[in-house]
C-alpha cells in the first residue's frame, strides 16, 4: 500500500518512502566496448562501458594487482537546462564523483587478475533526474559484469574477477521521514540525504553526504545509513537478476 504523501513535500508518484525507482539495465549495448551497461533508474539514465589498458596506472607498476579508475561526465542535455560539457570546465563536483566511482567499483573487484594491466569505466549521464552518482555505481558494476562475463565466454580468464557485487543508493529525510533513492525534486527538499555504497550482503564500502539543515541527530544517521544499506540490497537483487540475461554476446 502507498504511504500517504505529506503536501509540504514531493510526491513519490506512486512508490512508498521506502522503495527505489525501478531500475533496468541492459548488457552490451556499445558493440565496440569490450563492457557496457545502460541502466534506468526511474528517469535517471546513465550509460557504462569498459576499456582495458595494456599498460600499469603509474603506481602500481611492479604490484601485483591492476588497477580501476573511471569518469563520469554529464552530457550538455542531461538536465532541464543545457550544461556546458564537462571536459572544458575545471568541475570539482565531476573530479570528487569520479573518486567515489572509482573507490566503490575497486571494492567490487580482485584486481590480480589484472596485472600490470588498467580498467577505465566511464560513466557518461544520459537524462538526470537525482541519484547520478550512485545510478553510476549501478551502471558501471553492470558494465564490468558484462566485461568479465565476456572474458570468461572467450577463455581469456577462467574464473569470476568480480569478488563481490557492489551497488548504491541515495537516502534522505525530509521532515522526520526516510525515503531511499530521492529523485531531484526530493534531494531539493531533503534536510539529510546520503549516498550508501554498500554489498549485496549488506557490507557498507563508503557512505557521503550529510545534513542540508542544521544537524542530525546519531538516532537520524544510523537510520538512514540502515535503510540505505537494505535498500542497497533490494536493487542488487534486482540488477543481479537482470544481468543475468545474456546480451549482446
Amino acid at each position: 500500500m502507498t504511504a500517504p504523501q505529506s503536501s509540504k513535500f514531493p510526491a513519490r508518484e506512486g512508490r512508498d518512502p521506502l522503495t527505489p525507482r525501478p531500475v533496468t539495465v541492459k548488457r552490451g549495448v556499445n558493440p565496440h566496448a569490450p563492457g557496457s551497461a545502460h541502466l534506468i533508474m526511474g528517469r535517471t539514465e546513465i550509460l557504462a562501458t569498459v576499456t582495458l589498458e595494456e599498460k600499469p596506472a603509474p603506481h602500481m607498476r611492479g604490484k601485483k594487482e591492476g588497477w580501476l579508475t573511471a569518469e563520469y561526465s554529464m552530457l550538455p542535455r542531461a538536465t532541464t537546462d543545457r550544461q556546458a560539457r564537462e571536459r572544458n570546465l575545471q568541475n570539482g563536483r565531476r573530479y570528487e564523483i569520479q573518486r567515489l566511482l572509482g573507490r566503490a567499483l575497486r571494492a567490487g573487484m580482485d584486481l590480480r587478475f589484472f596485472r600490470n594491466q588498467t580498467l577505465y569505466v566511464d560513466c557518461d549521464v544520459l537524462v538526470a533526474d537525482g541519484g547520478t552518482r550512485v545510478a553510476s555505481i549501478l551502471a558501471g558494476h553492470a558494465a564490468l559484469h558484462d566485461f568479465c562475463d565476456r572474458l570468461i565466454q572467450k577463455g581469456q580468464l577462467t574464473d569470476w574477477p568480480i569478488a563481490r557485487n557492489v551497488g548504491a543508493i541515495s537516502v534522505g529525510l525530509l521532515g522526520d521521514e526516510v525515503r531511499v533513492d530521492l529523485d531531484y525534486q526530493e534531494d531539493k527538499a531533503a534536510r539529510a540525504d546520503l549516498n550508501v555504497v554498500a554489498t549485496d550482503a549488506g557490507l557498507i564500502v563508503e557512505v557521503q553526504g550529510g545534513a542540508e539543515e542544521g544537524a542530525l541527530t546519531h538516532e537520524e544517521y544510523v537510520r538512514l545509513l540502515s535503510t540505505g544499506t537494505a535498500a542497497v540490497q533490494d536493487v542488487m537483487r534486482e540488477i543481479t537478476r537482470q544481468l543475468a540475461v545474456i546480451q549482446g554476446l
